[in-house]
């Protein structure tokens, strides 16, 4: 392989690797925050109890995110020299802007979260917890913005040229406010969202099932039921409003996510399918015109193909990113399906009587990550070969001077280095899980009970 393929490869690897604890320390946050508000109205233990729980497990996320999320950062000066010249002036003031507003802000709370249990005043270890999840939702606007930017550029003017161009901020709410960053900042949000609250709902399913924590693990079920829920179908109209920016802005992207070549014809939109990128087919279970109608609301408005662009300027790789793009909307479809079925089971009383929902629960934690790193690699393989879009090739922002066999040594070691990383992560996450809420030996859901003072929500304890 050459030198560009090398670097994808081992950026695409080092960020889908960093991608998994970023999501969960914000959905898990989000948790934390419901949880502690909870326990501070309604002085019940049990919302305490899981609050701290739940805090142990996210401070592992938290710490791994932070040591897999440098590399990257090196990177952009070994591997992509001449991307880092270009967008410099762009993503410089993103990442400013994260260490103000985000790393500051989480620094500056996450001691209080971690070690002021006891010693500080409820209320104010609430305002900690609260500033750890809001400085993590932070971090994740201003690397979607400089994203975003590469996606649909704005706010700039070239510097220089050839080798030496560059891209200036001429308008930073230009850029910040691109044509795709809030679409992706949401979607990207929920995401993470659902990644953090089907962990929970998986642990506390897994509890249920064993008879272990049961009361407590019930009330933890419920309440993160409702934000699942609420964030899976929130996640369906950030996704369309998304897909029609993208067809908008990145239209050769969107022909791409749905194997569409017709320069101007009418677009299918697939349930499943095969793309035949040679004779420009798609073999597989669709909607005559449904692309169309997503789009105009209408089944024969014609929605512009691949072919309506210079082969050198379409994404080279179409099944794949058709793959990867209907793979996160099955996933996303079906978490929908899941938690609207649970909560009519819940509805009727019966959501913690059918242990076949509760096991479909336990193994759908990897789910939303999957989409998740799906959706990434749709949207990153879609805008192929652009590295900004319109702009800046792929192939024009490597390093002049790094071969293919310094990449090749250094993915090797990233590979065995973050492969110990996931171990470590596992093995500290079923410790902490197998550990639960609290000892069960000396301190039972008896006695636990016993230490609740004030009224426990009347819709929880239904």
């Amino acid at each position: 392989m050459d030198v560009e393929i090398l670097s994808r490869v081992q950026f695409a690897f080092t960020i889908a690797f960093h991608y998994i604890y970023p999501p969960l320390s914000i959905g898990i946050g989000l948790l934390m925050v419901v949880f502690e508000s909870l326990y501070i109205r309604t002085k019940n233990k049990q919302y305490e109890v899981l609050a701290k729980f739940w805090t142990k497990i996210f401070a592992i996320t938290f710490g791994i995110g932070v040591v897999t999320g440098i590399v990257m950062e090196f990177e952009f000066g070994t591997n992509w020299a001449t991307y880092s010249r270009y967008v410099g002036d762009i993503f410089g003031s993103a990442l400013a802007a994260e260490g103000i507003f985000a790393f500051a802000l989480e620094s500056s709370a996450l001691g209080v979260l971690l070690f002021g249990w006891n010693r500080v005043k409820p209320w104010v270890h609430l305002v900690a917890t609260l500033g750890v999840f809001l400085g993590s939702m932070f971090s994740a606007v201003w690397i979607v913005v400089a994203n975003s930017w590469q996606q649909t550029p704005t706010g700039y003017h070239i510097v220089g040229e050839g080798m030496q161009a560059r891209a200036e901020i001429v308008d930073f709410w230009a850029m910040v406010f691109n044509p795709s960053s809030v679409d992706r900042l949401t979607h990207v949000w929920l995401g993470a969202f659902l990644a953090g609250s089907f962990l929970i709902l998986s642990v506390h399913a897994y509890y249920i099932l064993k008879g272990r924590y049961v009361e407590i693990s019930k009330k933890a079920f419920k309440i993160t039921l409702v934000v699942a829920t609420i964030s899976s179908l929130a996640q369906l109209f950030t996704g369309h409003s998304s897909a029609e920016g993208v067809a908008v802005n990145q239209p050769a992207k969107l022909a791409a996510f749905e194997g569409h070549f017709d320069a101007e014809a009418p677009g299918d939109l697939y349930l499943m399918g095969w793309v035949d990128k040679e004779n420009q087919k798609v073999t597989g279970l669709k909607i005559p015109g449904g692309l169309s109608f997503m789009l105009h609301q209408d089944f024969e408005t014609p929605v512009t193909g691949l072919n309506a662009f210079p082969e050198e300027d379409r994404p080279s790789q179409v099944n794949a990113v058709f793959q990867f793009y209907h793979l996160m909307v099955a996933i996303g479809m079906f978490l929908i399906a899941l938690s609207l079925f649970a909560m009519w089971q819940w509805k009727r009383g019966k959501l913690f009587e059918k242990k076949w929902l509760l096991w479909t629960f336990v193994f759908t934690a990897i789910l939303p990550q999957l989409a998740n790193q799906f959706g990434w690699f749709a949207a990153e393989m879609g805008r192929q070969p652009w590295v900004v879009y319109g702009l800046l090739r792929t192939s024009d922002a490597l390093s002049k001077s790094v071969q293919a066999n310094q990449v090749l040594f250094s993915l090797i070691l990233f590979f065995i280095v973050y492969s110990i990383l996931l171990l470590l992560f596992i093995y500290l996450m079923n410790k902490g899980i197998k550990n639960g809420p609290y000892d069960e030996e000396n301190y039972d859901e008896g006695s636990l009970n016993k230490a609740i003072a004030g009224v426990v929500l009347n819709d929880i304890n239904k």
